[in-house]
């Protein structure tokens, strides 16, 4: 669920409005790159959500995806997705030389740079095995575990020396995936600084044993949520990357300064701060008087003000986001989860999802179609057909009437329609869904941005077209992701989980768009519940195979399938000041923000 200000601002091309002011992911009247100037500071805007959470391995029950902005600039992962503008990894920031696949894909060898902690203490294959230690012993308790993968396939791990690790795997996984989407999770964190099991004590090798290591996660794991103390807690002054923190306020400002030890390119900036904006229109404001930021989202209703912008000496950059924007469904609710779980019913509100129209009109054409599981414009090369084509559910309003019609639902446009004829035969309300049932559902989603208000209520009108009434509520983003949790079979047999619908932005991808942990059973950030055999199957045969085709069998699978009502995804613009350089191109993945390529040309 990670939305950084690049990403959430990043936009395609294409639809009506004022875009000529855009060209080629930067505006027409951009300042040309002059002689960069050392320091300086830049403000950078972020709508309605902040971090909560500094330790990188953040725990399976926090959801809030804005925590890997604050710390990815300090602890970067093993992989860093994304190379400039291009889906690639990028080895200059990624903290290997290289990765050697062998034993027909089941051996590993990791070469690590020599690289060093901001204190002085190099960066060691010890500093992997902790890590590893750590999330042996605690995996279900880790945000970004992915099913059955690391550290669960591992079935050795050796350090021959103090810059290699080899990992034997339990099986052979395709070396794409496995470096794009797992190694691109992994963190290093500095053993010698981290590895005790309360403030007082020694540092030792208490990661060795089970007992030691759940001991120093659950320290870690407790000091990475007081976020009074994220900026003076010693522990979080330890960093391997560019950045160290300076500030946090409970409101969500925080400040970065540079690590002066890093070990690569060090940022030109003296320093960076991020400010809050509870919703969009404070933050035009604070762009059209010029004054107070540097860097922002142009939120999409306000794209007519681009052309002005660049006047008062702002550029403009525009990016396809890779990601999936999503209604969830949570099919365990105690009410409404029997009616959620017909795949019908998912069918019917899909088809009533006028996609085409939201982003024309919502979005101004600055929109992810939202056809399927793929985003087709940030990762075309990996969308099938039927996604390029419209999906498999285009706005059809007499499909979805039709639907709920073959299946017992008395139908009553603009009214409520309700189940008829319950049962489980063919043409029958289907498993667990009551004689009179409604087909009223809440709705709840993010605050703060205009479009997203403006989307949903389009949504609940097409939606009543068949008699399915959305009750709507924006709460803010952290407020929301803290209320979903997980909702299954087995963890809420009685009572189910309180929502029922639920939208929290865009999911991002790495550079491997499948979709472990959203669409598998039992995955970290699959909060609906959905569960299928055949789809974890594919989803499996993915991680292991090379076939493009049998991504493809995955993606149009799930397309029908609908484990989310799909969406459009939503972009936005990047407004920046002309004489800040390095912007551009922006990237796409590892959250966009490589504010350390930033500089000021006058």
């Amino acid at each position: 669920m990670a939305a950084v200000v690049a990403m959430t601002a990043a936009a395609c091309t294409g639809g009506g409005g004022d875009h000529t002011a855009i060209q080629n992911g930067q505006s027409a009247t951009a300042a040309s790159h002059g002689p960069a100037k050392k320091g300086g500071t830049v403000t950078v805007a972020e709508i309605s959500a902040q971090p909560d959470f500094v330790f990188p391995l953040v725990p399976a029950t926090n959801q809030n995806g804005w925590n890997v902005n604050l710390t990815q600039g300090l602890w970067p992962f093993l992989v860093y997705a994304g190379d400039g503008g291009a889906s690639q990894v990028n080895k200059e920031r990624s903290l290997f030389t290289s990765l050697d696949y062998a034993n027909g894909g089941k051996r590993l060898t990791i070469h690590l740079k020599n690289w060093n902690w901001s204190d002085g203490k190099p960066v060691t294959s010890r500093d992997f095995t902790f890590v590893y230690n750590l999330l042996k012993a605690n995996y279900k308790n880790w945000q970004a575990h992915l099913q059955g993968l690391f550290p669960e396939d591992v079935t050795k791990v050796a350090t021959p020396d103090a810059h290699t690790v080899v990992l034997d795997l339990d099986r052979a996984y395709n070396p794409d995936f496995y470096t794009d989407d797992v190694l691109s999770t992994i963190p290093l964190l500095p053993q010698h600084a981290w590895d005790k099991e309360s403030a007082t004590g020694a540092v030792g090798d208490y990661d060795t044993t089970a007992a030691g290591a759940r001991a120093v996660y659950t320290f870690l794991q407790k000091e990475g949520a007081q976020t009074g103390s994220f900026a003076t807690n010693p522990l979080w002054q330890v960093v391997d990357g560019p950045w160290k923190l300076k500030e946090f306020r409970s409101n969500g400002y925080y400040s970065y300064v540079p690590n002066p030890n890093y070990s690569g390119a060090k940022p030109a900036l003296d320093k960076l701060v991020i400010t809050p904006f509870t919703t969009d229109t404070p933050e035009i404001n604070a762009l059209r008087s010029g004054s107070s930021l540097d860097v922002a989202a142009l939120p999409l209703n306000d794209i007519a003000q681009a052309r002005a912008l660049t006047r008062q000496g702002y550029s403009i950059a525009s990016r396809p986001i890779p990601g999936v924007s999503q209604i969830v469904p949570n099919l365990y609710n105690a009410g409404v989860g029997p009616v959620l779980r017909q795949l019908y019913v998912r069918q019917a509100l899909e088809y009533l999802i006028d996609r085409p129209q939201i982003v024309s009109k919502v979005y101004d054409g600055y929109a992810d179609p939202g056809n399927g599981p793929v985003p087709v414009t940030a990762q075309k090369s990996w969308a099938t057909a039927l996604e390029t084509s419209g999906g498999p559910y285009p706005y059809a309003p007499q499909k979805a009437a039709a639907l709920l019609k073959a299946h017992g639902w008395k139908v009553v446009p603009r009214g409520t329609t309700v189940c008829e004829d319950p049962g489980t035969g063919p043409n029958q309300c289907g498993s667990g869904v009551k004689a009179g049932q409604a087909l009223t559902f809440q709705l709840i989603y993010s605050s703060g941005r205009t479009t997203n208000d403006q989307q949903f209520a389009a949504i609940k009108s097409s939606e009543a077209q068949a008699g399915i009434t959305l009750n709507l509520k924006s709460e803010p983003f952290n407020t929301l992701i803290g209320s979903l949790g997980t909702c299954t079979a087995s963890s809420h047999p009685k009572s189910g989980c309180g929502w029922q619908l639920a939208s929290y932005g865009y999911v991002p991808y790495q550079l491997y768009p499948n979709g472990s942990s959203l669409f598998d059973t039992g995955g970290g950030n699959n909060a609906g519940g959905y569960s299928d055999p055949t789809m974890d199957k594919l989803i499996k045969e993915t991680e292991y195979s090379t076939d493009r085709t049998v991504f493809s069998q995955y993606e149009d699978y799930a397309a029908r399938q609908l484990p989310w009502l799909w969406l459009p995804l939503r972009a936005g613009v990047l407004v920046y000041r002309s004489n800040l350089q390095g912007v551009v191109p922006l990237n796409p993945f590892s959250g966009g923000n490589n504010f350390e390529d930033w500089y000021y040309t006058s």
